[in-house]
């Protein structure tokens, strides 16, 4: 009877270490595929939980700085290290890099897609993720409102409502009452970014071909990105906007578009101002089976484009609101000396969906005086550290000097400021 007893004994305590050994691996994968988010401290039904966003803490993890000898010499709590790093953006905002995390690893030679949305684009968001199939970077704005908890809930709905988004979409989540702030959450999405290179897209645009495969075979392509130049992708929108609903009726192909445009049901995106993508000169593309240089750049440039993640320029967070904001990072993305070239074989299409335009009005009045002098601002910064670099007599200077010398007064300052050096 003893014998029985201790053998009981004995199974019960490998059963009991087995099963804490198989909880906590499982632990550490779920850890994996996502990292710590907010748990509901109540849920009875989807949309409707309530989260505790308010004490959630990622400052226990810190930027440990170590020496030739591996010792610790700082650390940085992370949360006080992402205010630094977003300090030109309206505050408080608090940022939860990876609330959701992808499980795959991706290579690094992968063009993430990074892009901003807030909850009324979910529906779009899932049929982009579900068409690229590649790592995407998303920053999600939550409304720090009575609508907070409502909004996480929809989001974890989102999340779990499409297997696609597991596997390829890291989530990184802004919480404030700001609205509109793109820029920042450009660069939240670009920040934590897990591949070489990024395309800045937005939600509502429809990647119709094969882009990756394409990228893969084009080797010239390959080589202007590695350099660190920007490749684009040309933009296009219905005429008959009930044409741009349905992404599954889109064409797949170059020569598909170029009947439709013919048939004029296709159009270049916002035709009605073309310094928005002019400089992308369609004309030639629909001619070109090769890359090709953007050479008639104009400040008003809002193209969609692949970019080298080290090295490039960062959105301004200035710009709050509509108008002039990605323009003005394309713009300063320029002027660093950084050119554009535009893929033969690839093009979005925007899916139709309403604007509010009298918001839009105003916001753009706003940010069209700012962006004013932010050109002549970045004109004068740059030709700055040029000139001190001895960078100024370099091909790497010629988009500086190409857009600066248009204001007023610009030669004569950097003259001085090359004279003095």
């Amino acid at each position: 009877m003893s014998k029985a007893l201790r053998f009981g004994v004995v199974a019960y305590l490998a059963a009991s270490v087995l099963f804490t050994l198989h909880s906590y691996f499982l632990q550490g994968q779920d850890l994996t595929s996502s990292t710590q988010h907010l748990i509901a401290r109540s849920w009875t039904k989807p949309g409707q939980a309530v989260f505790d966003v308010d004490n959630i803490v990622y400052s226990n993890q810190v930027m440990n700085w170590k020496n030739t000898n591996d010792r610790s010499v700082h650390e940085v709590k992370e949360d006080f290290l992402i205010h630094k790093i977003f300090s030109n953006t309206l505050q408080p905002s608090k940022v939860l890099p990876y609330y959701f995390k992808a499980i795959r690893d991706f290579d690094p030679e992968a063009v993430t897609i990074t892009t901003l949305i807030t909850f009324d684009r979910y529906p779009v968001f899932s049929k982009l993720v579900t068409n690229y199939q590649g790592p995407i970077s998303v920053s999600i704005h939550i409304n720090d409102d009575d609508m907070r908890d409502e909004n996480m809930s929809k989001l974890h709905d989102m999340y779990s409502s499409n297997p696609h988004m597991k596997e390829f979409v890291d989530v990184h989540v802004v919480v404030d009452k700001f609205d509109r702030q793109f820029n920042m959450w450009r660069n939240v999405a670009r920040f934590f970014a897990r591949t070489n290179y990024f395309m800045m897209l937005d939600v509502d645009f429809h990647i119709c071909t094969n882009l990756q495969k394409h990228l893969s075979l084009d080797p010239e392509s390959r080589r202007l990105m590695r350099a660190g130049s920007a490749v684009i992708l040309p933009a296009f929108e219905y005429v008959d906007q009930e044409d741009g609903v349905n992404s599954k009726t889109f064409p797949k192909n170059k020569e598909s578009v170029i009947k439709l445009v013919q048939q004029k049901k296709l159009t270049v995106f916002h035709d009605f101002f073309l310094k928005g993508h002019n400089a992308t000169d369609y004309a030639r593309w629909y001619k070109t089976d090769s890359v090709y240089k953007v050479t008639t750049y104009q400040h008003s440039y809002e193209p969609y484009v692949i970019l080298k993640k080290e090295g490039t320029p960062w959105c301004d967070e200035r710009f709050v609101g509509y108008g002039a904001n990605k323009a003005a990072c394309l713009f300063e993305i320029y002027i660093s000396g950084i050119d554009y070239y535009v893929l033969p074989h690839d093009f979005l299409i925007h899916q139709s969906h309403p604007y509010k335009e009298e918001t839009r009005k105003q916001e753009r009045k706003y940010n069209r005086n700012l962006y004013r002098h932010f050109q002549e601002e970045t004109c004068f910064r740059y030709s700055k550290a040029f000139v001190m670099a001895n960078l100024w007599s370099t091909p790497k200077a010629a988009n500086i000097k190409e857009q600066c010398n248009k204001i007023k007064g610009f030669k004569q300052v950097v003259a001085q400021l090359d004279k003095a050096r």
